[in-house]
C-alpha cells in the first residue's frame, strides 16, 4: 500500500504527547463520569489510558469539576499515569480558569467551543480570556466548532446573505461554510491573543458522514492548523462503529487528521474503553498505525457448525488485549504480529499461511485435527481438548522468540 502524505501541519505539544504531521494519528477518548468524582475519574481515566488513549479529555463544567482536576492529576501519577487531561469547557470556563489557577496550570491543553463561548460579542469575554489564560500557562487549545452549537449570530448572518443572492445555496451548504469561517475565524481571534499556530487545534464535529467528509475536506484546504477528527453523537453499537469509520477513513486515507476519537455511547454500565478500541482498530485496518496483533477469522458457515472456531478466536482476541499492557513494554513490535483462526479446510490452510500463527480448525465431517502454521510452514497438529491451551504456548513461545531480548541479540549478532 502506498505511503499516505499527511498534510502538513504545525506540531502541537500536549502534555509529553505530540500530534501534528509530523507525529503518527493520535488516539483520544473523554470520560462520562462526574468529573467531581475524584476516584471514580480516576478509575476511568487510567482505563483509557491503559487501554490505550493518548489524550483524555474531561468536562470542566463547575467550580466543583474545576477543584477536583488537579487532585486527579496527582492520583495518576502516583499511578505512573501521566496521560495529558484536557479540560472541557463551555459557558463559564474563563471563569473556572482564573478562580482555580492550579487547574489552568495542570491540564495538559484547553477545549474551546466559540459557539459557547460568545466570541465576538461585546458584553462576554469568555473565550478571549481563556486563551489568554491559555497563553499565560503556554497550553495548547482546540477550537473545538460543533454544529449543535453553532455560533447563531453567525449562522444568521450568513443565511441572510445567502438568501440576497440571485442564487441562493442549498441551507446544508450555508451550515458547512459556517462551521468553516467559526473555526477559521476564532483561530485567527486566538492568535490575536496571542496563540501561536503550533499551539490550536481546530476541529469541526457533525453527525452526519457526508457532512464530516465535506466540512473537513474544506477545512483542511482552508488552513494549515492540526487538525481533530471525530464524528460527533455517532451512536451506539454497530451504528456508531460503522458510521465512525464510513466518515473517518476517506479523510484518513487523504492524509487529513492529526487526533482522531471514535464518539460512540456505551450501553448502561458499558466499557468507555470501547471506543479507544475502535479508534485504533481503524487506524490499524488502514495501516496507518499499529496497536496490537490482528487476529483473520472466517465468519463460518455450514462447513463449521461447530463454535470452536469461533470461541477459540475470542479467547485469543481476549488474550492478546489483555496481554498487550505487558507485551508492549517487553517485546517491541509485537503490534505488527498476524495470526489467523480458521474453520474449516477451505481457506484455513492457506490463510494460516499468510499470517506469522495461523491455526484451522476441523470444520464439519472434517478429521478432528487442527494444523498449526508458523511463518507459513506446517509446524505440528492439535488434537484432543487441549488445542486452546497449546496454540496459547505457542503463541507464547513465539512472541518471546521473535519479539523479546533474544531476538534482537540474535539481530545484532546477524548484523556484525
Amino acid at each position: 500500500m502506498a505511503e499516505i502524505q499527511r498534510r502538513r501541519t504545525p506540531t502541537v505539544k500536549i502534555g509529553q504527547v505530540r500530534v501534528g504531521w509530523e507525529a503518527p494519528v493520535v488516539v483520544q477518548s473523554m470520560t462520562n463520569t462526574d468529573t467531581a468524582d475524584i476516584p471514580g475519574t480516576i478509575e476511568q481515566v487510567a482505563a483509557l489510558a491503559l487501554a490505550g488513549s493518548e489524550i483524555v479529555r474531561v468536562t470542566v463544567n463547575n467550580e466543583d469539576a474545576a477543584a477536583a482536576v488537579p487532585h486527579i492529576v496527582e492520583g495518576l501519577a502516583k499511578r505512573a499515569i501521566h496521560v495529558p487531561i484536557v479540560g472541557d469547557f463551555h459557558y463559564n470556563g474563563h471563569l473556572l480558569l482564573k478562580k482555580f489557577p492550579a487547574t489552568a496550570r495542570e491540564l495538559a491543553k484547553y477545549r474551546i467551543n466559540p459557539g459557547n463561548a460568545s466570541i465576538g460579542k461585546k458584553d462576554n469575554d469568555n473565550f478571549q480570556v481563556m486563551v489568554e489564560c491559555a497563553v499565560e500557562n503556554q497550553k495548547p487549545v482546540r477550537i473545538g466548532v460543533n454544529w449543535g452549537s453553532l455560533d447563531q449570530a453567525l449562522l444568521t448572518r450568513m443565511m441572510d446573505a445567502n438568501s440576497k443572492l440571485a442564487e441562493p445555496k442549498p441551507a446544508r451548504e450555508v451550515m458547512m461554510e459556517a462551521m468553516v469561517v467559526s473555526a477559521l475565524d476564532s483561530a485567527q481571534a486566538a492568535e490575536h491573543y496571542g496563540l501561536r499556530p503550533d499551539q490550536i487545534i481546530l476541529s469541526a464535529k457533525v453527525s452526519g458522514v457526508r457532512d464530516l467528509i465535506d466540512v473537513y475536506s474544506n477545512l483542511a484546504a482552508r488552513c494549515s492548523y492540526a487538525l481533530h477528527l471525530g464524528l460527533t453523537e455517532a451512536g451506539m453499537g454497530a451504528k456508531g462503529l460503522i458510521a465512525s469509520t464510513a466518515g473517518l477513513a476517506p479523510l484518513l486515507l487523504s492524509g487529513i487528521g492529526d487526533t482522531i476519537r471514535v464518539s460512540l455511547t456505551p450501553k448502561p454500565n458499558g466499557d468507555r474503553t470501547e471506543e479507544v478500541q475502535a479508534a485504533q482498530q481503524i487506524l490499524q485496518s488502514l495501516s496507518i498505525r499499529s496497536f496490537m496483533p490482528q487476529v483473520t477469522s472466517c465468519p463460518g458457515c455450514g462447513r463449521t457448525t461447530s463454535t470452536y472456531f469461533q470461541e477459540l478466536a475470542e479467547q485469543i482476541q481476549t488474550y492478546l488485549r489483555t496481554s498487550m499492557p505487558e507485551w508492549r513494554k517487553r517485546y517491541p513490535g509485537v503490534e505488527e504480529l498476524k495470526l489467523a483462526v480458521m474453520g474449516c479446510v477451505v481457506n484455513g490452510p492457506g490463510e494460516s499461511k499468510h499470517a506469522n500463527l495461523g491455526i484451522s480448525l476441523p470444520g464439519t465431517f472434517e478429521d478432528p485435527v487442527a494444523p498449526v502454521y508458523i511463518d507459513g510452514k506446517l509446524s505440528t497438529t492439535l488434537r484432543g481438548d487441549t488445542i486452546v491451551a497449546e496454540f496459547k504456548q505457542i503463541l507464547d513461545r513465539y512472541v518471546e522468540s521473535h519479539y523479546g531480548q533474544g531476538a534482537k541479540s540474535e539481530e545484532l549478532v546477524g548484523a556484525r
